[in-house]
């Protein structure tokens, strides 16, 4: 069974069908695909959607669709994820957000994201969770600040990004349980 989580404000759920027209207009979005290599197709957005949604059904989480406690709205995918590059600090589980710009100020992404901390800590035994964006991104990386992450003092190249690309350099956050950092 796929968990589900509640916040006093959102809710980080199953995907559904519902939710793939408004994922494919946020990730054909270039201000929320920014940082990323190119915005998606329809068809890219959709099967991502439906990557999502296999891993939840098949392990209980993931990159939760999130949505609106208030109205139900959709408003993008927070959560948990066993990255497929092969990057120098794998494996690991990372930490994940993107939220359709309609969304962003509001303090959704380090709510949701509290709460998915949380899960891998406190149900999935999870020793550090990490998080990673490219150099550039300074309002992903001001989220994993509140979350209290520590950023790694080396930066590194993300091999699914082009050589040459000015989104390559990418800085890596880590986060143990509360009560296991070291001093």
């Amino acid at each position: 069974m796929s968990a589900t989580i509640q916040t006093q404000r959102l809710h980080l759920r199953q995907w559904n069908p519902e939710d793939r027209e408004p994922f494919a207009a946020l990730n054909a979005d270039p201000e929320v695909m920014r940082y990323f290599p190119a915005r998606l197709t329809r068809a890219e957005s959709d099967a991502m959607a439906d990557r999502c949604e296999a891993l939840i059904r098949d392990q209980g989480w993931g990159f939760w669709a999130l949505e609106s406690r208030l109205d139900g709205r959709f408003l993008g995918f927070v959560g948990l994820n066993k990255p497929q590059a092969n990057l120098p600090f794998s494996p690991c589980v990372e930490i994940g957000w993107r939220l359709a710009r309609y969304a962003w100020g509001q303090g959704y992404a380090t709510e949701a994201a509290r709460a998915a901390l949380a899960f891998g800590f406190d149900e999935l035994n999870l020793s550090e969770i990490v998080s990673f964006t490219a150099v550039l991104n300074t309002r992903s990386e001001a989220v994993m600040k509140r979350l209290g992450m520590v950023r790694d003092r080396t930066t590194f190249e993300h091999p699914a990004v082009p050589v040459g690309s000015p989104l390559r350099e990418h800085c890596l956050y880590r986060t143990v349980p509360t009560g296991k950092m070291s001093s």
